[in-house]
C-alpha cells in the first residue's frame, strides 16, 4: 500500500498560484489512480480532481475546472496539482489520496481510495 505525502500548501493572495505535490517511495504509485480532495472546517471532504490509471485521464469537481490542472510525473513518482486564479474559496487543507483499482463511477468517492496523506494547508487571502 502506498503511502502518500503532500507538499507546497502555503498562504497565497486571491489571483496566485501554486503547485501542490503528492508523492510516494512506493513503486507501484505510478500505477494507481490519484487524487485530490479538501476540507475546512465548515465542510466535509470534498473531490477536487483525479488522475485515473490507467490511461491517465483526468477528472475535476466543477468549481476548479479550467483552473486547476493534475498531472503524474513518473519519473519522479509524483502527482500534482497546479492551481492558478485562487480564491478564498479555495482555503482548505488539500489531501491526496490513492488506490490501484477505481471504478471510474466512483471514484470522486472518498471511499474509493485506500491510501490517504496527512493534508496540506492553503490558505488564500488578502
Amino acid at each position: 500500500q502506498v503511502k502518500p505525502v503532500e507538499s507546497g500548501g502555503r498562504s497565497v493572495q486571491p489571483g496566485e498560484s501554486l503547485r501542490l505535490s503528492c508523492a510516494a517511495s512506493e513503486s507501484s504509485f505510478s500505477t494507481s489512480t490519484v487524487a485530490w480532495f479538501r476540507q475546512t472546517p465548515e465542510k466535509e471532504r470534498e473531490f477536487v480532481a483525479t488522475i485515473k490509471w490507467p490511461g491517465d485521464r483526468t477528472y475535476y469537481t466543477d468549481s476548479v475546472k479550467g483552473r486547476f490542472t493534475i498531472s503524474r510525473d513518473k519519473a519522479k513518482n509524483t502527482v500534482s496539482l497546479q492551481m492558478n486564479s485562487l480564491t478564498p474559496e479555495d482555503t482548505a487543507v488539500y489531501y491526496c489520496a490513492a488506490s490501484r483499482t477505481v471504478i471510474t463511477s466512483t471514484l470522486r468517492r472518498e471511499s474509493a481510495y485506500s491510501s490517504w496523506g496527512q493534508g496540506t494547508q492553503v490558505t488564500v487571502s488578502s
